[in-house]
């Protein structure tokens, strides 16, 4: 088992446009707004893949650098208090092969997720392919 990582930042208006964000949708596998399910980002082409990652402490490293940077930004303030308590879970829940998802609002507006999706096979969609074959990346 392996982890693919996925991130979006935009603005949180794009997702109630939730038609792009279902698998039959002609936009699907070309809109960059999160999928519904998580096991989704798996059916989208293999660019969408920000990393690809066998070991869950490394993940969870990917995962803790696309937050980061936006702590000071997040729009709740409990969200700030609470980060680095959440972003310790996340090796715990890769290593035990679940799907990991992030989601912070952000000053003006904005939507920060941060998605670690365990891949061959998936937990509960075992019949979704891997988007990518290539080799476990940094």
């Amino acid at each position: 088992m392996h982890h693919h990582g996925y991130a979006w930042l935009g603005s949180g208006l794009h997702q109630v446009r939730d038609g792009v964000r279902r698998a039959g949708h002609p936009e699907f596998a070309t809109s960059p707004v999160p999928p519904l399910e998580l096991a989704h980002w798996l059916l989208r082409p293999a660019p969408f893949v920000r990393g690809t990652w066998d070991d869950p402490e490394q993940a969870a490293e990917w995962f803790g650098r696309q937050v980061r940077p936006h702590r000071d930004v997040l729009a709740d303030a409990h969200d700030r208090e609470v980060l680095e308590a959440r972003l310790a879970a996340v090796s715990d829940s890769a290593a035990g092969g679940e799907d990991v998802a992030g989601g912070w609002w952000l000053s003006g507006q904005r939507y920060l997720g941060v998605y670690l999706v365990g891949c061959r096979p998936h937990r509960f969609r075992p019949e979704y392919p891997c988007p990518t074959a290539g080799p476990a990346l940094p």
